[in-house]
């Protein structure tokens, strides 16, 4: 059975649809247009009851792109009703365990998918062995000497699956643009941001008419996203830290304050606050009060599986 809810905000309308787990035990999003599903809203914790940051891209009733393999995010991909054979490309933000670790468990799953073209797995490059690009990351994990070697076949087009997997890197250093995908459905750009010293980039989608961006993790100190993001529908960026957090923290993530910021100079319609760590939550009130000193459109709290439409 299906829930619709409509929020009516600055003279926008929002569409929220999701689906009372039923017998099925799936969720779905609208039939018709574009709708960005959260698989997951959590951060890296083990005790929060949520999926890592993990995010769907719709257009039709098909999941066309998937940004970031969190943990648990092959579990809520079965539970969106998507079918891997229907995706365009994954994107990865960075590599870090919680944004990343369930790779091979979509590898693996695969097998009977019914996907019969080449999968564009994208992500950043890397710096050093600490941080390796998404090439040898896609190795190291399913290659011939990797973590899953009975998944190596994957690499090549005589895989089990039907499919090759096709890695591919970005830049993810200094403020150069990346927009060397297209399909018939989306068009990829990204654009390196600062997440302390680890190689991150940001995405921004273009599908049917409507700009979807996702920050990833990052802090504001290269000042990117408030242009990368001009124009966005829906702008998705990593909720990890309070307004009053100091610090590391701080210099690693962005806060409300600067969020709300970036989201007015971007001109987003549509705001949404994945990552959603436990330092975090239930002090919504205090970081839509931040935010909306700047940005006073619709704001979103991600929870895992909802499904918002543009």
């Amino acid at each position: 059975m299906r829930t619709v809810s409509i929020w009516v905000s600055a003279g926008y309308l929002l569409l929220a649809a999701t689906s009372v787990m039923g017998a099925e035990g799936s969720t779905f999003c609208g039939e018709q247009g574009v709708w960005v599903q959260i698989l997951g809203s959590g951060g890296p914790e083990l005790d929060d009851g949520n999926s890592g940051s993990s995010y769907l891209v719709w257009l039709d009733d098909r999941a066309r792109l998937l940004v970031d393999t969190a943990p648990g995010s092959s579990f809520r991909f079965d539970a969106s009703g998507a079918k891997f054979a229907d995706l365009d490309a994954i994107v990865f933000t960075h590599l870090h365990a919680d944004h990343a670790a369930d790779f091979p468990a979509f590898i693996q799953g695969s097998v009977f998918a019914g996907r019969d073209r080449p999968l564009p797995v994208i992500g950043p490059e890397g710096d050093d062995e600490t941080h390796p690009d998404t090439k040898k990351f896609v190795k190291r994990l399913i290659g011939p000497e990797g973590a899953f070697p009975h998944l190596a076949d994957f690499l090549t087009y005589k895989s089990s699956g039907g499919y090759k997997v096709d890695a591919r890197n970005v830049p993810a250093t200094g403020r150069r643009r990346w927009s060397r995908f297209g399909s018939q459905n989306i068009r990829l750009s990204s654009t390196p941001v600062h997440h302390g010293g680890t190689p991150a980039v940001a995405w921004r989608v273009e599908v049917a008419d409507q700009v979807i961006v996702f920050t990833g993790d990052f802090s504001n100190q290269k000042d990117v996203i408030s242009k990368f993001a001009k124009g966005a529908d829906a702008l998705v960026v990593s909720h990890a830290i309070p307004e009053m957090a100091r610090g590391t923290l701080k210099e690693n993530h962005v806060t409300p304050s600067q969020i709300g910021q970036i989201a007015a100079q971007a001109g987003a319609r549509m705001l949404i606050l994945g990552h959603r760590m436990k330092r975090t939550r239930g002090r919504e009130t205090q970081t839509r009060e931040a935010i909306e000193k700047n940005y006073p459109d619709p704001l979103v709290f991600a929870n895992d599986l909802e499904c918002w439409g543009l």
